[in-house]
């Protein structure tokens, strides 16, 4: 999935999102707005992971999903 169509479907993922990540807000899943790098900077800054540990996180999410 590229990123134009993480952006579309964006809504009906949220909901995965936020079973992945429980500490994200509803706030957080607004600014996102279904961008990688904007989900990798709240996972990150959230969980206080560094970069590369939020981005393997992300990417092995988006994976597993389909997404």
């Amino acid at each position: 999935m590229n990123e134009h169509t993480l952006k579309g479907e964006w809504k009906q993922l949220k909901g995965s999102v936020k079973q992945k990540w429980g500490e994200l807000t509803d706030d957080d899943l607004d600014q996102v707005e279904g961008s990688r790098d904007k989900l990798v900077g709240r996972v990150q800054e959230r969980y206080g992971h560094a970069q590369e540990d939020a981005e393997r996180e992300v990417d092995d999410w988006r994976r597993d999903n389909n997404y």
